[in-house]
């Protein structure tokens, strides 16, 4: 039988995918779920969790939130991957990329939403990143990525930036298809930095919103692997974005600097141009 326009059995597209990447931090997940739960129109909200393969229990919140899909992945394939497969898994127009250590403000994902509706110039849309204590966190980096970020200045209306951090950035799924993907050359760090690079090249905007706010804790503290990560995906933006002379160039100051400087640990991973899910680069 045909549905009929006006029935229970027409089913309507949620209007933005919620995907969330984590890795072996249940309880922060479970705060971020919760607070995805609580958020004004959550029925509106399809919400993805793409699971690096944790080993910490996390598979036990299938019970907790029967309305979220689990992607589970076999180990850690970097945030890069998953965000690829977060947004094609997605039903929605928008979608809303969130790190496991995020809580949205019950407001933020409509406010976000309503933000694109209203800018068809911006394919991208953040919100205010705070800590616990409700001040401004760091969010705010240049282009090409340094790994510093600063916190949003106050202000009430939106405002363009140009690169947020990825720990909550809601975007058009129809532009990420129009560069058909987030570059996998990256690992676990480029990816905001890659669409935002993308976004600028195409003439479009990414906009602030301060009335949405979202609580990030983050962290500081950064594995080896990690930090040559970080440095192999800064050579692939710069080779990428500036010229192959400047991405050699600075691919090659990596190791240099890391061995100079006695981090032998991150020296290795870098030479062997390791990304964070063990492949090389």
């Amino acid at each position: 039988m045909t549905p009929q326009p006006g029935t229970e059995q027409e089913k309507q597209p949620p209007r933005v995918s919620v995907v969330v990447v984590s890795r072996n931090r249940v309880d922060d997940l479970r705060r971020c779920l919760q607070s995805i739960e609580t958020s004004r129109d959550r029925g509106r909200y399809q919400v993805i969790v793409v699971d690096n393969g944790s080993t910490d229990g996390a598979a036990q919140l299938d019970g907790e939130f029967p309305d979220t899909q689990f992607i589970r992945l076999p180990k850690n394939f970097g945030m890069t991957k998953a965000w690829n497969l977060g947004w094609r898994a997605a039903d929605a127009e928008y979608v809303l990329f969130l790190h496991d250590d995020t809580r949205v403000n019950p407001d933020a994902i409509a406010l976000l939403a309503d933000a694109l509706d209203a800018n068809a110039e911006a394919a991208a849309v953040c919100p205010v990143l705070v800590d616990s204590t409700g001040s401004p966190a760091p969010q705010l980096g240049k282009l090409p990525p340094t790994g510093e970020w600063t916190a949003a200045a106050a202000g009430a209306d939106p405002a363009a930036v140009v690169c947020p951090r990825g720990a909550a950035i809601m975007a058009r799924i129809f532009f990420i298809k129009a560069i058909r993907q987030i570059d996998a050359r990256y690992g676990q760090f480029g990816c905001d930095a890659d669409l935002a690079a993308e976004i600028k090249r195409a003439s479009r905007k990414i906009l602030l919103i301060p009335p949405a706010r979202v609580e990030h804790r983050g962290h500081s503290n950064y594995s080896n692997l990690e930090r040559a990560d970080f440095l192999l995906g800064r050579a692939v933006f710069l080779g990428k974005y500036y010229g192959v002379g400047k991405g050699i160039q600075a691919r090659i100051g990596a190791v240099l600097g890391t061995l100079f400087s006695l981090r032998l640990g991150e020296f290795w991973h870098t030479a062997a141009g390791q990304k964070i899910d063990g492949t090389q680069e």
